[in-house]
C-alpha cells in the first residue's frame, strides 16, 4: 500500500511539474516580446541574408510594437552567428536567419561547436531562391546539354566560381559535376561578387548565382544564362529551363533562407515568432522586393522547417560522400 501511495505521489508530482512548465510556457508567449529581440544575421551587411533579415525585422517590429534588432555576426562561414544562437538563453529573444549554406556546412564540417539538427530548431523557412547556371561569352555553349558536351570533350578546361569552399555555390557546381559526369574545376572566391568579377575577366568560365547578381551581365550579353537550379521553372523567368529538364535528372539546388532558434525555446514562443514571420511574408511590399532577385516567400511551420533542414543536411552529406569531396 505504501508503494502504491508513493507511486501515486510521484505521478502527481510529475503531472504538477508538467502543468507548471506548460503554464510558464503559455505565460511566456502571452507576454512575448516584452523587450527587444535580437535577430542574428551571420553574414556581412548588404548580403542577401542581411537584406532579408532587415525586411523581416522591420515588419515584425511593427507587428509587435517592440524592436527587432538585426545583429551581423560574421565569420567561420556563418557558424559564429549560429553558435551564439545555440548558446543564448532559451527565451526567444535571440533568433537567427540562416541560409542553405549552413546545411552544407553542417553536412561536411565535423568540427562545428553545435549540431544544427539537435541544438537548434527551425522556426520558419522564410524564402526559396533559385540559382542560375551561367557561362561567359568565351564558352561555346548555348544550352546545358552543349555545356556538358563541351566539358566532357575538354576535361579540366572549364573552371566554375563560388563564394567560398563548402558553401552552396560550391556544392551546386559539385552536384553538377557529379550528376552530369563532368570535371569542371572549382575556384573559390571571397563572396559572390568576386566570383562574378572573375567570370567577367575570364579567370573562370562558369558560375552558379542569383538572377539578381547575374542579370545586368546577362542583359548586356557578357554572360549567357543556360538554366536555373530549381525543380520547376519560375514564373519570373519562364523561358529559362531547369537544369533537371536540360539533361541532368535529379539536379536541384535551393538557396533558401529561414529563421531558427535554440531547441529549448518554448513552443508557444516559437509559434508566436513563426506567426509574425508568416504575416510579414504576406506583405505585398516584401513579396515584390523578394521577387526582384527571384525569391519567393514560404512561411513554413516550425515542424516543416525543422524537417527541411534535416533533409538538406542529409542531401549534402550524401553528395560529399558519393562525390568523394574532401573539404576539411
Amino acid at each position: 500500500m505504501r508503494k502504491l501511495f508513493k507511486h501515486a505521489a510521484l505521478a502527481a508530482a510529475v503531472c504538477t511539474a508538467a502543468a507548471s512548465t506548460a503554464a510558464w510556457a503559455a505565460d511566456a508567449a502571452s507576454n512575448y516580446p516584452s523587450k527587444p529581440v535580437r535577430l542574428i544575421a551571420p553574414f556581412t551587411p548588404g548580403a542577401g541574408t542581411d537584406t532579408t533579415a532587415r525586411m523581416l525585422a522591420k515588419h515584425m517590429s511593427e507587428q509587435w510594437g517592440q524592436q527587432v534588432v538585426v545583429d551581423n555576426r560574421t565569420g567561420a562561414a556563418g557558424a559564429i552567428g549560429v553558435d551564439l544562437t545555440a548558446q543564448a538563453s532559451p527565451d526567444g529573444y535571440t533568433i537567427c536567419l540562416i541560409s542553405a549554406s549552413h546545411s552544407v556546412n553542417s553536412a561536411t564540417n565535423t568540427k562545428l561547436p553545435y549540431d544544427l539538427t539537435k541544438d537548434l530548431q527551425g522556426i520558419s523557412q522564410a524564402t526559396s531562391l533559385f540559382y542560375v547556371v551561367y557561362v561567359n561569352s568565351t564558352v561555346p555553349a548555348k544550352t546545358t546539354k552543349e555545356l556538358i558536351e563541351y566539358a566532357k570533350a575538354n576535361p579540366g578546361k572549364l573552371n566554375f566560381s563560388s563564394s567560398g569552399t563548402g558553401g552552396l555555390q560550391h556544392f551546386a557546381g559539385e552536384m553538377f559535376n557529379h550528376l552530369a559526369k563532368v570535371k569542371m574545376v572549382h575556384v573559390p572566391f571571397k563572396g559572390s561578387a568576386a566570383g562574378i568579377i572573375a567570370n567577367l575577366a575570364g579567370e573562370v568560365q562558369v558560375g552558379f548565382g542569383t538572377l539578381f547578381g547575374v542579370r545586368p551581365h546577362w542583359e548586356s550579353g557578357r554572360f549567357r544564362v543556360l538554366a536555373m537550379t530549381d525543380s520547376k521553372r519560375s514564373p519570373a523567368v519562364p523561358n529559362i529551363p531547369t537544369v533537371a529538364e536540360s539533361g541532368v535528372p535529379g539536379y536541384e539546388v535551393d538557396q533558401w533562407y529561414g529563421i531558427i532558434g535554440g531547441t529549448k525555446i518554448p513552443k508557444p514562443v516559437i509559434n508566436k515568432i513563426r506567426d509574425a514571420i508568416a504575416t510579414a511574408l504576406k506583405d505585398p511590399v516584401i513579396i515584390k522586393r523578394l521577387a526582384r532577385d527571384g525569391s519567393t516567400p514560404v512561411g513554413s511551420t516550425p515542424a516543416e522547417f525543422t524537417k527541411h533542414i534535416q533533409s538538406e543536411v542529409n542531401k549534402w552529406r550524401k553528395l560529399a560522400k558519393d562525390a568523394g569531396l574532401q573539404l576539411h
